[in-house]
């Protein structure tokens, strides 16, 4: 945090907040540097996650032909040897069948403008207050590991000045990236095509739940999930969806956090964390259980962190959010609605 950043303030005269600009607005401004440093992470994650969307789409398994390991160095080189040379017969694979390779740049282009929507709606909410903060952050994650990237993030380097600010901020994100998952949604069906017949008894064969939305939407279009073959705008608009649900959950500082300490206040925000972190791991024992998938506690231990970190406090608590707001709130649980699903793969 800058200590030189002149933040905004509100003051109070006669029940009416007046919003001072900053003094030093022109901090706030991303350097050629910070330009540079981020486009080069958009533009690799867009790499990374085509690279992922080729593996969707890519039906026919691809062994690599490796040599028996000889030697203990060469067990301790097998598994690099084989992610590299799995990686480039995908890569060869795509560039002999120019289809799979459109299905990569499709699912990547998708999921990408799903990621950046939700962080120009944080970022662009900062800029509305005065407030510091980075451009958007996208981390690749290696190619062929799940969708080809951790996601994205800003940092905020401002005080949050008041409680309208938390949940302007908080709520942006979600509903832009919501928005933008509404029309990938409505390609996936649009373009949707039933998948071949599969031979019974196939073990390892992971099932994707859909969430309310695209149930919904695959209702109205008259389309039958059960039997579809792999599509990218379905993965992007599944992976979106998730990730939108997931950081809707009121924990600590996620932005269903943010926007229950908004709107509800520390207290009620640290018990439904706590009563959400609860829900949570019984849903993972359950889906262990039920659905064969050790994913729930994944989200147990990464919501477990963020439980331990402090919900930074806002420099205005008594503000009112108003009518306005709290419309905006409801729409935003519609949101989550809509994008949760507690079991969302079947591992058979």
């Amino acid at each position: 945090m800058s200590e030189s950043l002149k933040t905004p303030r509100y003051y109070n005269d006669n029940a009416q907040f007046i919003f001072i600009e900053p003094l030093e607005r022109r901090s706030s401004r991303p350097t050629a540097r910070e330009w540079r440093k981020h486009i080069a992470l958009f533009f690799f994650t867009l790499l990374t996650t085509t690279l992922a969307g080729i593996a969707f789409a890519t039906v026919e398994p691809l062994e690599p032909n490796l040599p028996v390991p000889a030697t203990w160095l060469d067990e301790l080189l097998q598994f690099p040897a084989y992610y590299i040379h799995a990686t480039s017969l995908l890569m060869a694979n795509a560039f002999e069948h120019p289809a799979i390779l459109r299905q990569g740049v499709a699912f990547s282009v998708s999921l990408v403008a799903i990621l950046l929507a939700h962080e120009a709606g944080h970022y662009v909410a900062c800029r509305q207050y005065g407030m510091r903060a980075t451009l958007p952050f996208f981390i690749p994650a290696p190619p062929l590991f799940l969708a080809g990237t951790f996601g994205a993030f800003i940092k905020i380097k401002s005080p949050i000045p008041s409680r309208r600010a938390l949940f302007d901020i908080a709520v942006a994100g979600p509903l832009a990236g919501f928005i933008v998952i509404i029309p990938v949604a409505l390609l996936a069906f649009l373009t949707a095509r039933p998948a071949p017949p599969m031979p019974d008894n196939l073990a390892g064969v992971i099932y994707f739940h859909d969430p309310l939305l695209l149930r919904l939407f695959a209702r109205a279009l008259g389309v039958n999930t059960d039997n579809l073959a792999p599509n990218p705008f379905y993965f992007a608009a599944w992976i979106g969806t998730l990730v939108t649900s997931l950081n809707l959950l009121p924990v600590g500082q996620l932005d269903g956090g943010h926007t229950t300490f908004a709107v509800l206040g520390k207290t009620v925000h640290e018990w439904l964390g706590r009563i959400a972190f609860v829900v949570m791991c019984a849903l993972a024992v359950l889906g262990w259980t039920w659905h064969n998938t050790p994913s729930g506690f994944v989200y147990v231990l990464l919501l477990g962190i963020i439980l331990r970190f402090r919900h930074p406090q806002v420099e205005n608590e008594f503000e009112t959010l108003g009518r306005a707001r709290a419309g905006l709130a409801f729409l935003t649980l519609v949101v989550f609605i809509l994008s949760f699903w507690p079991f969302p793969v079947t591992i058979q």
